[in-house]
């Protein structure tokens, strides 16, 4: 009879299965670190997608622009506008400033020249949530700007962003609602207007690459678009537009300025500032 204890199970078996089970362990599907390389994927096509949707009016901006490029004045070409149909023209006398308190029996609506504040509207790109008071906006085209100005009424959402985008952060260029306009659409520089059906109207660019600071066609060159301030004119407090007919007290559009309305000094720079009460 055989002696001694019977040994149970194989030793090499059981290391072969042991290295077979590290083996597998080892070879798990790391889902943590795939389920993050996912988030992080996904986070930057979000990321992406948000800021391409967001840049599109830009970039649809831009090339507005450069469809309106060969609308910059030249030498040879000193007011571009006139090829653009529907712009009217008129002449104004330039410097006839009114005080805070009066107002000017304007000829056109909005106005594009004539008697106006001594303290301009900022116009440094300039977007006006409610409408502003006429005589200081006027008087910020004397300086170069182009005012766009739009019926809330029927320029809304969309059609608003992308007026918008065409003033928000760029020099001499402002942007206010204007109640009762006879258009959607109005756009003004100094003795010129243009109105329009359509935000979409590709004569809006053609009138800013022509009229924007054109030293041929305003009268103040050099004149400063920055904000005053408060006690002059406050960007984030301007005065309120006035929808009543003036009264007959209204200054004509043939006056020659009220004597102590502020008026423009030039500086040292070049550029201009308001003296004066």
């Amino acid at each position: 009879m055989a002696s001694g204890a019977k040994r149970k199970g194989n030793p090499k078996k059981s290391a072969v299965k042991a290295a077979r089970g590290s083996v597998v362990a080892q070879k798990q599907t790391p889902w943590g670190t795939i389920i993050a390389v996912i988030a992080i994927l996904l986070l930057a096509v979000g990321v992406f997608g948000y800021y391409y949707v967001a840049s599109s009016d830009n970039r649809a901006q831009k090339e507005r622009e450069e469809a309106a490029a060969s609308f910059a004045p030249s030498a040879q070409n000193p007011d571009p506008s006139k090829n653009i149909p529907g712009v009217v023209t008129a002449q104004y006398r330039a410097g006839a400033h009114v005080l805070p308190t009066e107002r000017v029996a304007y000829d056109k609506t909005p106005p594009f020249g004539g008697p106006h504040d001594g303290f301009w509207a900022a116009c440094t790109g300039t977007v006006y949530p409610n409408a502003v008071r006429t005589e200081n906006m006027v008087h910020s085209l004397e300086h170069g700007a182009i005012w766009i100005a739009y019926d809330p009424k029927r320029v809304q959402g969309e059609d608003l962003d992308k007026l918008k985008v065409r003033v928000q952060n760029k020099p001499f260029m402002m942007l206010s609602p204007y109640p009762g306009l006879d258009k959607p659409v109005s756009l003004q520089s100094w003795g010129h207007q243009l109105k329009v059906d359509s935000v979409e109207d590709q004569r809006i660019d053609q009138f800013i690459a022509a009229l924007k600071r054109n030293p041929n066609t305003y009268p103040e060159v050099g004149a400063s678009c920055d904000a005053l301030g408060p006690g002059q004119f406050d960007p984030d407090n301007p005065p309120p537009f006035d929808p009543s007919e003036p009264g007959p007290d209204a200054k004509p559009m043939d006056y020659e300025g009220t004597g102590n309305a502020a008026q423009d000094q030039p500086m040292g720079d070049g550029s201009r500032q308001p003296s004066g009460n």
